[in-house]
């Protein structure tokens, strides 16, 4: 589609054409509201009217629009205009790398340099989960001011299949299922050119092979067909770049061939690595590069230089082996144990020749078992309602249960015998987590403190009286410490541990910039490490700190183990410390609508991965978070006019769009309030609301829900409601609502909420200060419908999840389906994700993602 200078699409006028190609159309425009000039990609037809590739091509942009670093092109909007996507970005001044190469080789230092900003903008990506699988000089941007610009994020996957004889030509396919090649001929990874599944390592491979053409002045691969190139890259090395280039550091090549490397595991594992060995060559190249041949002279002068350079080699040489980097533990391969396509959640356990760990759904869970080498997935025999793993005896004869469910803010404990046998319940114990000494004792977290008890619960005596609750318990091999987690919520996160005698509490790391949101830590069995995982934007690694110091070990610096793509949880060592057992997820959602003429799950809003979808009061809007990163966007119900409204490090969750339309409130996983325009801007944080659930029907107040946390040993930390009036700030606790969440207003003069343990809803009166019961019953979430008739939410049944709606006005029942085949998203925080439509079309997020058990073999230094 062609668009003429002086169209308008949304806030932004084009003022003419900079190019067009395979790819679609860029036009210079004008950004009326921040007056200053933008970039225009129109993508072609061919997008527009394949809904899957619209829908695939919009998920890949969201992700490029959430990149922000300076190496990588800013996607600013992303739009519809005449049925066709666009995408706004900053406009760029200069050429693609490709125009420099075309005039042959770079100098070694500008090549280096081009090369660390590659490899940091690549890093930026991965980093997120996001993978180029197109790298190539025409996809990088090359400033006026010598700055590289990685351009197209996403949409690599677009391109057409096509046949071509050019090993520059693009052979790509929509998907990325194995058998599916992928890529640019000549840049292609050996596992892209098979077909095969590919990760981040597949961009290192094509980052060695622009390397190398900048440094030789020629491609890596490159015969006179498509065939023989892809030939080239499974069975051939490319010529010695010191063959053509003779004056070239040494080290240099090595980082080439390293990242050319045909098995991804003997490439840099992370383009972060990559960029540090690049920087290391940076400040060498420069000297050898610009050193002069010795001329005539004193042959004892150069003696003497040779001897002072010598010294200064050798002094260089101590220095540096003092202060290198210690050795440390690396994944060498990681093995799938489990393929059943369940859900998985919690964490795991092992006796050493099984796994125990959680299946199922929230509400419902079972435990199951697997075998440390993988196989056939058994059922542990269980009469509890909802059982999830908490730990497992040294011996490996007993497991401790939590019995409870989604929205349980307690659990009571269950020790059930291994292989078989009747569990039996620990007194009445309700704790938050749980673990077993050695010696048969239990250590628990309840009402803000860490206790230890005796092998039957009883006698509790408490270690910590630290709000705010002690969670991810482990106790330590030697037994004489308890290792934990604090944090979260308006505090930063830190690993912990205590002795069993409540002595010696102090922490062992906190969150910081480069390791955000510690959590759940686990010793090896030798004690020497302690495994952690680190959440960043969606996607969790898994981490080891070194636990003592050593001559050549200067440091305790946390050691990062994976770099994605999976996000992994749950983890446990394996009682050889050999391995670290993981859940490891493709974490993605599908936003589907029930249509209840066909009787089946739809698509809604190309299927974006999203969760808590709201709509304005006009029913023109929508707002939601993006999954599983929880970015907040707000679109106009057919996708257009795209933007998104928080940024990293916000996480977003449940949004409310104000009455008049202009504002969006929400929380974040912190549990932090904050309200933001909908045009964007910096959010304004809301103090004293733990999260937002609505605006009143006049706009001028919010309803709250607040936490009144127990002091004392047995007493339970409860929910509150309570109204904040916007104008004056000021906070006023509804009647009688403890023990109460949620809510929203139905009118100016009354409000629905739930029980804190999910048993029933209720309608509060403001006039006549009166709760009245609307529904007494098992559910999960819930959620009214835009017009306040119905109130929509899904039972708590473990046999059969169902789908009912309940009408204000008579409160009569209706069943709208049965979730029983339909998989479940089942985020970490707000559980099964449930909306209603401005139509009445109940609304669901479908888990499109993966969650199995994984193990991976690790070298220990």
């Amino acid at each position: 589609m062609a668009l003429t200078a002086g169209t308008k699409l949304g806030g932004y006028e084009v003022l003419g054409l900079l190019g067009a190609g395979g790819m679609g159309e860029v036009y210079r425009a004008r950004d009326s509201v921040l007056k200053r000039e933008v970039a225009i990609k129109v993508l072609p037809s061919f997008v527009s009217q394949d809904p899957d590739r619209l829908r695939r091509f919009e998920q890949e942009a969201r992700a490029a629009a959430a990149l922000n670093h300076p190496n990588i092109l800013a996607v600013h909007q992303l739009g519809i205009f005449e049925g066709a996507p666009y995408l706004v970005s900053e406009l760029l001044e200069g050429g693609t790398l490709r125009e420099q190469l075309v005039r042959g080789l770079l100098p070694v230092r500008k090549a280096i340099d081009y090369g660390v900003q590659i490899s940091r903008g690549l890093a930026a990506a991965h980093e997120k989960g996001i993978i180029h699988r197109d790298l190539k000089p025409e996809n990088l941007f090359v400033t006026r001011d010598g700055r590289i610009k990685i351009l197209d994020f996403g949409l690599a996957k677009l391109a057409q299949r096509q046949l071509a004889s050019d090993e520059s030509a693009p052979t790509l396919t929509d998907g990325t299922e194995p058998g599916v090649v992928m890529g640019t001929v000549g840049y292609m990874s050996p596992e892209q050119v098979r077909g095969k599944t590919s990760d981040h390592r597949a961009d290192i491979f094509a980052f060695g092979a622009i390397l190398y053409e900048m440094l030789a002045g020629k491609r890596a691969f490159q015969k006179p067909t498509s065939t023989e190139t892809m030939t080239a890259i499974l069975n051939e090395d490319p010529p010695g770049i010191s063959q053509i280039v003779p004056s070239i550091p040494p080290a240099l090549p090595r980082v080439v061939y390293r990242c050319l490397e045909k098995n991804p595991e003997q490439r840099f594992q992370s383009a972060s690595d990559l960029a540090f060995a690049l920087e290391a060559l940076s400040d060498s190249s420069a000297s050898s590069m610009s050193a002069v041949a010795p001329q005539r002279g004193s042959l004892a002068k150069w003696i003497w230089i040779a001897i002072t350079g010598i010294a200064i080699a050798l002094a260089a040489g101590f220095i540096a082996l003092w202060r290198r980097p210690p050795e440390v533990p690396q994944i060498e391969e990681v093995t799938q144990l489990t393929d059943d396509g369940e859900s998985k959640g919690g964490r795991l356990v092992t006796d050493g020749s099984r796994v125990y760990f959680n299946e199922g759904q929230s509400g419902s869970w079972r435990i199951a078992q697997v075998s440390v080498r993988g196989g056939q997935i058994a059922p542990v025999s269980m009469k509890l309602r909802s059982s999830e793993v908490a730990d497992l005896s040294p011996d490996g004869s007993t497991l401790l249960v939590f019995e409870g469910g989604v929205n349980y803010s307690f659990y009571f404990l269950w020790l059930n015998p291994l292989p078989a046998g009747e569990p039996h319940r620990l007194r009445d114990l309700e704790v938050q987590d749980a673990g077993l000494l050695p010696d048969g004792g239990i250590v628990f977290s309840a009402a803000r403190g860490l206790y230890v008890a005796e092998k039957n619960g009883a006698n509790p005596r408490k270690l910590l009286d630290a709000p705010p609750v002690p969670y991810a318990l482990s106790v330590a091999p030697d037994g004489k410490r308890i290792g934990f987690t604090v944090g979260g919520n308006n505090s930063p996160t830190s690993l912990r541990e205590i002795g069993v005698d409540g002595r010696d509490h102090h922490e062992l790391f906190r969150k910081g910039q480069d390791v955000p949101s510690v959590c759940c830590g686990k010793w090896t069995p030798d004690g020497k490490y302690l495994v952690f995982r680190s959440w960043r934007e969606g996607r969790s690694d898994i981490w080891a700190l070194p636990a003592e110091k050593g001559f050549f070990r200067n440091s305790r610096a946390p050691v990062r183990l994976t770099h994605g793509p999976l996000s992994y949880s749950g983890l446990t060592p394996s009682r050889d410390g050999k391995q670290i057992f993981a859940l490891g997820s493709r974490r993605r959602g599908e936003l589907v609508r029930y249509d209840a003429n066909s009787q089946k799950f739809v698509p809604y809003l190309f299927g974006i991965s999203a969760i808590d979808p709201v709509f304005s009061e006009d029913g023109k809007w929508i707002a939601y978070v993006s999954y599983p990163d929880h970015a907040l966007w707000r679109s106009r119900v057919d996708g257009s006019e795209r933007l998104q409204l928080t940024y990293s490090p916000v996480e977003a969750m449940y949004p409310a769009i104000s009455p008049d339309g202009k504002k969006v409130a929400f929380a974040t996983l912190q549990y932090d309030t904050y309200v933001v325009s909908m045009d964007g801007g910096s959010p304004q944080n809301i103090p004293g609301c733990v999260a937002v659930a609505a605006w009143s029907p006049d706009g001028k107040s919010m309803l709250c829900t607040s936490l009144r946390q127990g002091k004392q040993l047995g007493e339970k930390d409860s929910f509150q409601l309570q109204t904040l009036n916007l104008g004056n700030g000021n906070f006023w606790v509804i009647p009688s609502s403890q023990g109460k969440l949620g809510g929203f207003w139905l009118t100016q003069d009354r409000l629905v909420a739930a029980t804190q343990d999910s048993t029933k809803f209720l309608l509060f009166d403001f006039k006549a200060q009166k709760w009245t019961e609307l529904f007494k019953g098992t559910f999960t979430n819930w959620f009214p419908s835009p017009d306040k008739t119905y109130l929509y939410f899904t039972t708590g049944e473990a046999e059969e999840t169902k789908v009912l709606r309940i009408r204000f006005e008579d409160h009569k029942l209706e069943t709208i389906t049965s979730l029983k085949d339909f998989r479940r998203l089942e985020d970490p925080v707000q559980g099964t994700q449930i909306g209603v439509a401005p139509d009445g079309s109940a609304l669901f997020t479908r888990d499109a993602g993966t969650q199995e058990i994984y193990a991976l073999n690790v070298r220990w230094p």
